[in-house]
């Protein structure tokens, strides 16, 4: 029962550390992983000592382990992309090799022995996924050139880090014939459940996930079935548990409903991240990390300085435009907090110490937050460098059109009010996206060639998806009085609103946030509403006649 107790007790001041902190990390703009990683620090041995490293946060830390790289997994969509990857891949491929042998040199130089240095190089030369794809996509600048470069770029990368984690698997990196049987296996291995996975994600995980997408709870248990599954493939071949969950979520990420997917997925996730990120900190005694201390602070300027440096020769060598190159290479120049899992496995297996992983702690928090300012304000940090970049601008660097969503029309709920409507719309807007949590509607708007996206709308990501904010008009037919407030509040201030009320008080106060024009259930049929968006097209003002008319009838009804 003490057991029980101390352990329960050590979970609850994680989680209340951990949400803490977490806290002022928002609030000072920095990622959340960082207060993840300090939560173990304060209450280990380099401050608190009130928590210590048990065998249930070491199994629930490599749970985290796997449920992160299952959610990376699926935010890699090749498809987003597909525009620009021979440059991406020409990008990412030499990055690779340069930043690791920057990464190899500056150890070397430091002083570390050389199985010291071969595991810092390969720990400190992936970008931070997580942190750079939310910072992005809070900016809303993940679907720009810049943002679409660096996550291409980071896919491949990720590919790599998965190939670095199951080679730390082997006994030994210093014996070349065994190293080089390991990567053989591992490629051999990976192509194998690869091309399962990509087989599953054409073939049948659309169909699989559309029958079950109806039951939000089984929606989600079949997603965790399937990374547990690809798991258990991943061990009996001899992987490591992260190549199959991260397979898993690639093979996810290439579905239609990938994005709802993430969402639900996202809360555990972040639960078993914290525990992750806080035992790295337990792991850690004030020596360990403090040990290199100055080594990590000369480490992390030349890194992030380097990496700088390199990615934009990289992109500027693709003929992009030099204010492309800039954006994209400010945001990639962090060591990543993948450094830590990779740190951490070698602990592990048993190539270094604590002492380095300390060392590779200080460099992912010195970078990290330092970079996160960097994204938060890459804009006017290019505002100041622009003269000085003008020596790289010539006639033959120009930047690919991607395809983005930009002054179209969202329909949020596919029913009987608006497939009517959306002929209308496409003629006026071009593009129209539509959102729906039923899979079934999916068949039918697949036909009509229509932009679909499944999920909840309440779902922060679902509404960048569907770019709300750079919409010009948006339809929403769910009756949800919140959903509502929250279109009202989220879309772009001159966006026309058509939304959907329950009654005629909900009415009146989506007016007063700004709607023009709130459709009434059994009072609007589909062919009214189609009226009422070409009236509100051609003529403005008669269309605001028809809303003063309908204001008053609510009014009438209030006061009955």
């Amino acid at each position: 029962m003490a057991v029980e107790t101390a352990l329960a007790t050590d979970f609850a001041l994680l989680l209340i550390t951990a949400t803490l902190l977490a806290f002022f990390a928002r609030k000072t703009n920095q990622p959340t992983i960082i207060a993840y990683i300090a939560t173990g620090l304060v209450l280990g041995p380099v401050m608190l000592n009130v928590v210590t490293e048990s065998q249930l946060i070491e199994l629930m830390s490599e749970l985290g382990l796997g449920f992160l790289l299952f959610l990376l997994g699926i935010e890699m969509n090749l498809e987003e992309i597909k525009e620009i990857l021979r440059p991406v891949t020409n990008i990412a491929i030499l990055q690779t090799i340069l930043q690791t042998s920057l990464a190899f040199i500056v150890p070397l130089v430091l002083g570390f022995t050389m199985i010291e240095t071969i595991v810092i190089a390969l720990c400190t030369v992936f970008g931070a996924t997580p942190v750079i794809v939310k910072l992005l996509t809070d900016k809303d600048e993940i679907t720009s050139l810049p943002g679409k470069i660096d996550v291409g770029v980071l896919i491949l990368q990720d590919i790599y880090l998965v190939i670095i984690l199951a080679l730390f698997s082997a006994g030994t990196l210093t014996d070349p014939q065994v190293v080089g049987t390991t990567l053989v296996k591992i490629f051999v291995m990976m192509s194998l459940i690869g091309g399962l996975t990509f087989l599953l994600s054409r073939y049948v995980l659309p169909d699989l996930f559309k029958k079950v997408a109806e039951s939000q709870h089984a929606f989600f248990i079949h997603g965790i079935a399937l990374a547990f599954v690809f798991i258990s493939l991943s061990l009996y071949l001899d992987l490591s548990v992260e190549v199959g969950a991260f397979l898993a979520g690639l093979g996810l990420g290439q579905i239609p409903y990938r994005e709802e997917l993430k969402e639900r997925i996202r809360p555990l996730t972040d639960f078993f991240m914290v525990i992750f990120f806080s035992s790295i900190g337990l792991q850690l005694t004030t020596s360990n990390l403090f040990t290199y201390w100055k080594e990590a602070v000369f480490a992390s300027a030349v890194l992030m300085i380097g990496n700088f440096i390199i990615m934009f020769y990289l992109i500027d060598r693709e003929k992009f435009t030099p204010k492309t190159s800039f954006l994209g290479s400010i945001n990639m120049t962090q060591v990543s907090e993948f450094s830590l899992v990779v740190g951490a496995l070698a602990v592990t297996q048993g190539f270094v110490g604590n002492d380095i992983l300390g060392y590779l702690s200080l460099m992912a928090l010195l970078t990290m937050s330092t970079s996160s300012y960097l994204i938060n304000y890459n804009q006017q940090i290019y505002q100041r460098a622009r003269p000085y970049l003008e020596r790289f601008e010539s006639e033959d660097k120009q930047d690919v059109e991607l395809k983005e969503f930009e002054d179209h029309a969202v329909v949020v709920g596919y029913d009987e009010l608006t497939r009517d409507a959306i002929p209308l719309l496409r003629r006026e807007f071009g593009t129209v996206v539509v959102v729906d949590d039923d899979p079934r509607k999916s068949d039918d708007l697949s036909e009509r060639n229509i932009e679909y996206i499944y999920g909840d709308f309440m779902h922060g990501e679902i509404r960048k998806s569907a770019a709300l904010k750079n919409a010009s008009i948006v339809v929403s037919a769910a009756p949800s009085f919140e959903l509502n407030q929250k279109i009202l509040q989220d879309k772009q201030r001159d966006a026309t609103a058509f939304v959907k009320a329950k009654n005629f008080e909900d009415a009146a106060k989506l007016y007063e946030t700004g709607a023009h024009y709130v459709m009434m259930k059994n009072v609007l049929s589909g062919d009214r509403l189609s009226d009422y968006l070409e009236l509100l097209i051609k003529d403005s003002e008669l269309f605001r006649e028809e809303v003063r008319g309908e204001l008053e009838r609510i009014h009438w009804r209030d006061k009955k």
